[in-house]
């Protein structure tokens, strides 16, 4: 009987063994892939860097051009009302937001057609929105690209895998074949993370500079209401 339980348990310790053999960390995954699988794992690590620096890089961008006195307007309703433009350009110059750079382009074309007052706040909000979305554009390339360069390398995993079962005349170990393929996917895995952390991170800069912009229209119909109150 304690010979039995002795077979036992060093077969439990035999299987414990073996599946601690079995478990591989990330990094083995990644090393295990061979040469191109550790090429576009860099890639895929490179791509997620820059689209972590642009979307924190924009984040704070977007939040200080959100930020706005909420008397700025009715102080520049009270200079422009009494005649001292040189006090409201000056309260715009002190004002580092797009709103207040709108406000001054249209400070300073006060005396002109309105038709032109507009014209030229519509032009200086296209730049401003043009800053906002800066380097934005490459945050939705990376979503887009990151997936597809990850496929790409469990294609390359897959071919050498049965580029491998091809050449040993189909007498190739299926547990070599097995762990090259699953060592393969890992490239689409680490694709697809990144591409969900940018196409997320798109998406989010894109909520906040609308917000942004609805802000700059709202204060640019505000500011011509203002001239086209009577005297």
């Amino acid at each position: 009987m304690l010979l039995l339980q002795s077979v036992n348990d060093a077969a439990n310790t035999d299987e414990a063994a073996e599946s601690l053999e079995k478990t591989l960390s990330i990094y083995e995954l990644v090393i295990n892939g061979g040469i191109g699988s550790i090429i576009i794992i860099s890639v895929l690590f490179v791509l997620l860097a820059v689209a972590l620096y642009i979307y924190f890089e924009r984040l704070f961008a977007i939040k200080a051009a959100s930020r706005i006195d909420k008397n700025f307007m009715n102080q520049i309703r009270d200079n422009v009302s009494s005649g001292k433009l040189d006090a409201a350009k000056m309260l715009c110059a002190q004002t580092d937001s797009p709103v207040a750079r709108l406000t001054e382009k249209g400070i300073s074309r006060i005396g002109k057609p309105l038709e032109d007052i507009n014209k030229a706040i519509e032009n200086a909000g296209t730049l401003e929105v043009y800053k906002l979305e800066k380097n934005v554009s490459i945050l939705a390339t990376v979503a887009g690209a990151a997936p597809m360069i990850g496929f790409l390398g469990t294609v390359i995993g897959m071919i050498l895998a049965f580029h491998e079962m091809a050449t040993s005349g189909g007498q190739a170990e299926m547990g070599s074949l097995a762990g090259g393929i699953y060592t393969a996917m890992t490239t689409t895995v680490a694709g697809l993370i990144v591409g969900i952390i940018a196409y997320i991170g798109y998406n989010h800069l894109v909520v906040k500079t609308d917000k942004v912009v609805h802000q700059m229209e709202a204060n640019a119909v505000d500011f011509l209401d203002l001239l086209n109150e009577p005297v």
